[in-house]
């Protein structure tokens, strides 16, 4: 019984479907065991801690009365504008700046500089450029995106064997079919990859985008219970940050598994 249990966390093992889903349903039935028992009893005041019980109760008023679907459909909005707009520049400047010496020797001083700049400290500039409105908001969204994942697509651009586009030309290929058929194809895998990381990011960012002269949305949602210290919101509007950001890595994820066959790791 114990060899059969160990057999589990052998490195690079696969584990049936069964075990993995029990191993995540236990794991969150623990947290929510220690929770229910740090409230429920009062080791945590509710003022800090709020009960399962209360942040349930909290849910329900907010989906009775509109504002979480409303706050959830704006931020919806907000991060999905950034991150596509982030997406459509990032991926082919990526594939461009990990294959093209020149490019990369153009680009990448810049790309490093602006990727460790903390977007906070742009808030001001992004109010004087584009006011306090939805773009300020897409604005912060992109930005927080935008260099890291560049970055990400160009690392799995230039991961691509160049053995691979050899044969190519070896074969008769032109540069622009060595491009397009060979290596977009293999570095496909490792952007989806970065879209699934940088998905992830962009939800995070969403907070910050909505600091200032938010009147709806996640974020706004959750500082504005701060405020009033309604602990039990601020448990559900992260609860719902948390989901939905799951539900886009799944969604990323299957999309992988469907348009990229030939991925390994899918």
């Amino acid at each position: 019984m114990a060899r059969s249990f160990w057999r589990y966390f052998e490195p690079k093992k696969e584990i049936p479907r069964r075990v993995y889903l029990t191993i995540s349903a236990s794991v969150g039935i623990l947290v929510l065991i220690f929770w229910s028992f740090l409230s429920y009893g009062g080791f945590v005041e509710g003022d800090f801690l709020p009960t399962p019980s209360a942040v349930l109760s909290a849910l329900f008023t907010l989906v009775a009365d509109g504002s979480l679907a409303r706050n959830a459909w704006a931020s919806f909005i907000e991060i999905m504008t950034g991150f596509i707009l982030s997406s459509l520049i990032a991926v082919p400047l990526g594939v461009l700046v990990g294959s093209f010496r020149v490019v990369q020797a153009a680009l990448e001083p810049i790309v490093n500089f602006f990727r460790y700049l903390p977007i906070s400290a742009l808030i001001p500039l992004l109010i004087l450029w584009v006011g306090i409105g939805l773009e300020e908001k897409i604005a912060i969204i992109f930005l927080g995106t935008f260099f890291n994942q560049l970055i990400m697509v160009a690392d799995a651009s230039a991961a691509v064997p160049s053995d691979l586009l050899d044969v190519a030309y070896t074969l008769g290929a032109n540069r622009r079919m060595v491009v397009s058929r060979v290596l977009v194809p293999a570095t496909m895998p490792g952007i989806m990859d970065a879209l699934r990381v940088s998905m992830g990011v962009a939800w995070t960012y969403v907070v910050i985008a909505e600091l200032v002269a938010s009147r709806e949305g996640l974020g706004y949602l959750v500082l504005n219970a701060s405020r009033g210290l309604y602990t039990d919101q601020i448990f559900v509007g992260i609860l719902v940050l948390g989901t939905l950001g799951l539900i886009f890595d799944r969604l990323l994820r299957l999309a992988k598994e469907r348009l990229l066959p030939w991925s390994s790791d899918v």
